[in-house]
């Protein structure tokens, strides 16, 4: 009998991670309004999030030893409570001074609470679902991340204009808590491990069984992760860094023009996450090195359309028709391989190999993005060369991945894991 995909445990986990996130984005995209108001400086907000940032990336493993061993509804519950309180102890605390302090404090509590979370909700996709509905799920679970940072930062700029920062935080706060009491009604099969270790002891254990799994039983996978990273790195430096680059600096077009060509592209992450969810039954592994060419032939149209004596908004309709195509490419293949991750790891070891697939593309993005802009910087003048490259690149490991992933075996996503 082929299972529903949403049944009654994952769309409450769909439900919660809609109001989560909404709170999120929109407390986010307000404490930087909030922040360049009270300084003038977006350097501050920009050193504030990149110390933010280190949590995440350094508690992340922890957080998948702690989905793996506890039961992950109470994990959630419990985080996304604590996240609520700690913003509502910022917005007490806001009015009595030190503004910039109590955001910096509140923002790196995010990232330790998001280093747990994110691989908890990651883990359970695969316990909850079975089959093609894993990839189906997973490509839900992206939707509701690309909606949510489509929508956030427009409800957190009408909420931050019209009331100001406090409402926004009392605002996250109904989300949090809504979230952790939808989550309340969740229902996942918990076994508690029969022996008692010491904490030094689980993190050791833990961390050898799954480095065992990823260089000795399943080198794929870990093959699998540093290929997503690397793919990612160049994909995400060019959309994030370039586009913006390219349409401001470059064609000299209005924040209108940039504006209109972000929403675009949101919607397309959310357009791919679709396709991916609707071809889930049909996809094989051996397709996926064609899915990361045609992430890279899209930067071929765009490299041209800076070498033909082409108009400034003609070029713009290149971008955004190419950038759009290669960013809906770019989350299929994202979603693809986080399914089949998922699907090649044991449950008890879900948590903290999606932990590491969280912490290589945290610390991937950053720095491809660091390489573009310095090489945007550098070919202003002849950006056609960095977007043509880039794209011989991507193809070039479209081409040389083709034998991996026939190697991992001319299956679909959609055997069953249960």
């Amino acid at each position: 009998m082929k299972q529903k995909l949403f049944t009654r445990n994952f769309t409450l986990l769909i439900l919660g991670q809609t109001s989560s996130l909404i709170g999120n984005y929109s407390l986010k995209f307000a404490l930087s309004m909030y922040v360049l108001e009270q300084t003038g400086s977006a350097s501050v907000f920009a050193g504030l999030m990149t110390v933010s940032l280190l949590p995440t990336i350094l508690l992340s493993p922890f957080g998948g030893i702690l989905a793996d061993r506890a039961n992950r509804r109470n994990i959630m519950v419990s985080l996304d409570t604590l996240s609520g309180l700690s913003v509502l102890l910022s917005s007490l605390l806001l009015p009595l001074g030190n503004e910039i302090t109590v955001i910096g404090l509140l923002l790196v509590i995010l990232s330790v609470l998001g280093a747990f979370e994110s691989p908890t909700v990651q883990a359970c996709v695969p316990q909850m679902l079975s089959g093609d509905n894993v990839l189906k799920g997973n490509a839900a679970v992206n939707q509701i991340q690309a909606l949510a940072s489509l929508l956030a930062p427009f409800l957190g700029s009408i909420f931050y204009t019209a009331f100001g920062i406090r409402t926004v935080l009392w605002a996250t706060v109904a989300c949090f808590f809504l979230t952790a009491l939808v989550e309340c009604f969740i229902r996942l099969d918990y076994r508690k491990p029969a022996e008692k270790m010491g904490i030094i002891h689980i993190v050791k254990s833990d961390f050898s069984a799954s480095m065992r799994f990823l260089f000795r039983e399943e080198p794929v996978v870990l093959k699998l992760l540093l290929l997503a990273a690397l793919v990612s790195m160049l994909l995400v430096g060019v959309l994030v860094i370039g586009f913006p680059f390219l349409v401001r600096n470059v064609l000299g077009l209005s924040a209108g023009h940039y504006g209109a060509a972000e929403s675009a592209l949101g919607a397309s992450a959310i357009l791919g996450s679709i396709v991916i969810g609707i071809v889930a039954g049909k996809m094989k592994v051996k397709h996926v090195p064609f899915i990361i060419a045609a992430a890279g032939f899209c930067f071929f149209p765009t490299g041209l359309a800076f070498l033909m004596p082409l108009s400034a908004f003609a070029r713009y309709l290149a971008l955004l028709v190419f950038f759009c195509l290669c960013q809906m490419v770019c989350c299929m293949f994202s979603v693809y391989a986080i399914s089949l991750v998922q699907q090649r790891t044991p449950e008890h070891l879900t948590g903290k190999v999606m932990s590491y697939v969280y912490t290589i593309s945290l610390c991937a993005q950053p720095f491809g993005q660091m390489i573009y802009g310095v090489l945007f910087d550098l070919f202003t003048d002849q950006v056609y060369w960095v977007l043509i490259v880039t794209g011989i690149i991507i193809c070039g490991i479209a081409v040389t991945t083709t034998k991996f992933f026939r190697r991992m075996g001319d299956i679909r996503i959609s055997v069953d894991n249960s």
